[in-house]
């Protein structure tokens, strides 16, 4: 996996509103592939958040796959209650 590629998450990440087939851009590959810097933006390109990850976190896409729409304002209003 290289900069500039759309990766998925393998997990969920708790300190963000990340969940499992998330789909992210590579922005920084460290140390040889050890850890990725990876951009998550919504459908209109607004900024969710910026992780570093490891190898295990995230995969390459498939190419028999599609992006599926997740709305994050129900999340923020469930969490908020």
């Amino acid at each position: 996996m290289g900069e500039f590629d759309l990766v998925v998450l393998t997990e969920d990440i708790d300190n963000d509103r990340l969940k499992v087939g998330d789909v992210g851009t590579i922005l920084t590959v460290y140390n040889e592939g050890k850890a990725f810097e990876v951009e998550f933006v919504t459908l209109t390109g607004e900024a969710v958040a910026v992780e570093t990850l490891l190898p295990h976190q995230v995969r390459s896409v498939r190419s028999s796959e599609v992006l599926a729409a997740r709305d994050l304002t129900a999340l923020s209003q469930s969490e908020a209650q």
